[in-house]
């Protein structure tokens, strides 16, 4: 399709990057794919390009997610229509998205058969899984928002927003630093119960929550497929055509942070890019909390410890 269409309009467009890049978000799902091209050929130039050369880019591409996660379709509507109707299924998804469980494939399931007939879900190695990336995205709006945590989050993030951005960049160690503070004061240090509570269930979700405001607009974030688990979550942000990777943990001593600090820096090498951050949560009594920057060769990564 893309052939055909720089065959009629020349726009000098690398195919196979962007179809790649196209699937990466949809996993091919019509409606999307679709969608993502008719926002980029028809509504973004002169909108937010100047020409088509210009639009058909992977910038272009993100500004079109940008779009679709925020505005009312029917295939949203559907989507969030059978997770009401399934109401315990959504909320395994959530805890899926959130908390990195896992969600036993049930052939028998009427719920999980439902959400695979309209594409919402797939089997993956016999647990479900959203079937794209744009689904997650929205998904992850809709599940933040509603998070308990979202008014104690979002009006502390929206008061310090306009430090957050400088020249069109996020300063993602000061958001770190600023979420920190914010737990110091929310936890009871003194309450071991709510601290594992803390690290296990909550934080992560926090953190998100806190973010969400702060790039809402100008920008997305996903998470790795394979990074979604009950220790590890690793979060790329697309803001304003830059690229940060986040990697969140839970403290599980000086090796495993030895360990994500190298996939860290796997990610740098990866997207070309000279920095990146980790987020640990830990339980360990006597931490150091804060942010501090550690140097691998050329790269530099800023790790937060909440």
């Amino acid at each position: 399709m893309l052939d055909e269409y720089e065959a009629d309009h020349h726009t000098g467009m690398d195919t196979r990057m962007i179809s790649m890049e196209i699937r990466a978000y949809t996993a091919g799902y019509p409606f999307l794919v679709s969608r993502i091209c008719q926002l980029i050929g028809e509504r973004f130039v002169p909108e937010k390009y100047c020409t088509l050369r210009e639009a058909w880019t992977e910038d272009g591409i993100r500004e079109a997610v940008n779009v679709i996660v925020t505005e009312k379709n029917t295939l949203f509507d559907s989507l969030m229509s059978k997770l009401r109707e399934y109401d315990h299924l959504r909320s395994q998804l959530r805890r899926s998205l959130l908390q990195g469980e896992t969600i036993e494939y049930l052939p028998d399931d009427p719920a999980q058969e439902q959400l695979m007939m309209y594409g919402f879900i797939i089997n993956c190695h016999n647990t479900i899984a959203v079937s794209n990336k744009l689904f997650e995205i929205r998904l992850y709006r809709t599940y933040l928002g509603e998070s308990r945590f979202a008014d104690e989050l979002r009006g502390s993030a929206l008061d310090h927003k306009p430090e957050f951005t400088k020249n069109g960049e996020l300063n993602i160690r000061l958001i770190m630093v600023r979420f920190i503070e914010t737990q110091k004061i929310i936890r009871n240090l003194m309450d071991e119960e709510a601290e594992k509570r803390f690290f296990e269930e909550e934080g992560r979700e926090k953190f998100l929550t806190y973010l969400s405001p702060i790039i809402n607009g100008a920008g997305t974030f996903s998470i790795e497929e394979q990074t979604r688990d009950r220790t590890r979550m690793d979060v790329v942000i697309h803001y304003l055509g830059k690229r940060y990777v986040i990697e969140m943990k839970i403290w599980q001593g000086a090796k495993i942070r030895s360990d994500g600090e190298q996939q860290v820096i796997e990610y740098l090498n990866r997207y070309g890019l000279s920095s990146g951050y980790m987020l640990s949560f830990s339980f360990n009594k006597h931490k150091e909390t804060g942010v501090h920057d550690v140097k691998f060769g050329d790269k530099l990564l800023i790790e937060g410890i909440v």
